[in-house]
């Protein structure tokens, strides 16, 4: 064996690892900063902030006593608050009592000597602040996007092959084929603005250029042009790239992107011959579609071929800034969306209307942190922000060792007035933790064999 051959495909592992690495540290940072920093204002004193766990590679103690740390495994991270016992908060009876007995005044400051509404804002903000890091990096995403002017103007062109090239910069388009461009934001009339084109090589557009309107001949807005490619997917795995052309399909010359959509759906899984344009370069790629379910607009999933490339118009639209409410508010409204997504799709899961190979384990999330980050530091902070709104959910679910479950704790000693044994919790400690692994088992296996 060639080692030097192996030298691309270890630096490609160990880029994937940094960027996953990276990715989870950030998330569990903000994660457990909020119930550090929350407990800090409800009065529970924290003895141990870690990233990481098992041997420390570093610590420092600050003034209030709390020690903060990097652990070597980077898989997660805790606040051991006083008198717990464990990163998952559980009661250190021995430490509790030492408390009572020498200082009880102390227990106050104990996570579980501390008032009730204390300690339920303190293990609720590990998963609020994960939802609010997601709002703010996806609204400044948006900020720093823009909204795209109206009417549609071009500020660039994307390379095309052989094609007549009407467009320039500048240029303000105002109708295609004759029909009147809509507000570009508006969704609704874009769409059927798109879908009421002729679908032809060429297209008239009617533009505004120095105050002059007139019409140029310009390709098909959306050519089958490679905008992104998603993580772990038959085109990420034959190597196809941002800003790829596919000028043809099993030999048939295409020139929209709705056309290699039909392709690709209809194609129930066979192997596509794909002819793609790199750089003014002719390359040919094989592909097998791969059966992906797709969440709907009224909640559902629908299974499509789908071969992993989102497709992108053949001009760069002219944008201004978006305003602080306006990005503010998309923030929140991608967050709803990751949450509505994810609790539909676990749905659908357990009633059997779809696979349960969409829950990805580690390697999946290791290998998607490397392909995002791969595509552009945008692309990594984006799948960031998603990553942070799926552990903020998942650590609101009802199971003992994870946040939820402690607030069900929470809320059953607020009904009945005191907490439950310290034998139930255990037992119900270890139920949960038992789940998790099981989870973890199954969701690596999902990596390994789907």
């Amino acid at each position: 064996m060639d080692i030097l051959s192996l030298i691309p495909q270890f630096g490609n592992l160990l880029y994937t690892i940094m960027a996953f690495v990276v990715a989870l540290s950030v998330i569990v940072a903000v994660h457990e900063y909020g119930h550090y920093i929350v407990g800090r204002w409800s009065g529970i004193h924290a003895e141990v902030f870690s990233i990481g766990f098992g041997p420390v590679l570093w610590s420092r103690v600050d003034k209030r006593g709390t020690r903060w740390q990097v652990a070597l495994l980077p898989f997660g991270g805790y606040v051991k608050f006083l008198g717990d016992s464990n990163a998952a908060s559980g009661k250190d009876a021995d430490a509790i009592g030492e408390i009572a007995t020498q200082n009880p005044e102390e227990l106050r400051r104990t996570m579980h000597g501390a008032p009730l509404w204390a300690r339920a804002a303190t293990v609720a903000a590990g998963p609020v602040f994960n939802f609010v890091m997601s709002i703010l990096v996806f609204g400044l995403i948006f900020w720093s996007q823009g909204v795209s002017r109206e009417p549609l103007t071009v500020s660039a062109l994307q390379p095309l092959p052989g094609t007549a090239q009407g467009l320039q910069e500048g240029d303000e388009i105002v109708a295609i084929a004759g029909i009147p461009t809509p507000d570009f934001d508006d969704t609704a009339n874009w769409s059927g603005f798109i879908r009421a084109l002729p679908v032809q090589p060429t297209l008239d557009y009617s533009v505004i250029r120095n105050g002059e309107t007139f019409d140029v001949e310009a390709p098909w807005l959306f050519p089958p042009l490679i905008q992104q490619v998603a993580p772990r997917s038959a085109a990420m795995d034959i190597q196809l790239q941002q800003g790829d052309v596919i000028t043809a399909v099993d030999g048939d010359p295409i020139f929209a992107f709705k056309q290699l959509k039909e392709y690709v759906e209809g194609s129930d899984g066979r192997v596509l011959l794909l002819n793609v344009w790199r750089d003014g370069a002719d390359l040919e790629f094989a592909l097998a579609p791969r059966r992906t379910d797709e969440p709907k607009a009224d909640g559902g999933f629908v299974t499509h071929w789908r071969i992993g490339i989102v497709g992108g118009m053949m001009i760069e639209p002219e944008t201004v800034p978006a305003g602080i409410w306006d990005s503010v508010k998309g923030g929140v409204d991608q967050t709803g969306r990751i949450i509505e997504g994810s609790l539909s799709g676990m749905w659908h899961m357990i009633t059997g209307a779809i696979s349960t190979c969409n829950i990805s384990g580690p390697i999946g999330i290791a290998e998607t942190s490397g392909a995002m980050a791969s595509q552009g530091a945008q692309n990594f902070i984006f799948f960031i922000a998603v990553l942070s709104t799926a552990v903020g959910l998942l650590n609101l679910f009802p199971i003992p060792a994870l946040d939820g479950g402690h607030l069900v704790f929470y809320a059953y000693e607020a009904v009945s007035g005191k907490p439950p044994s310290d034998k139930a919790l255990r037992l119900l400690m270890g139920i949960g933790i038992t789940l998790i692994l099981s989870l973890m088992i199954f969701s690596v296996s999902n990596d390994l064999f789907c």
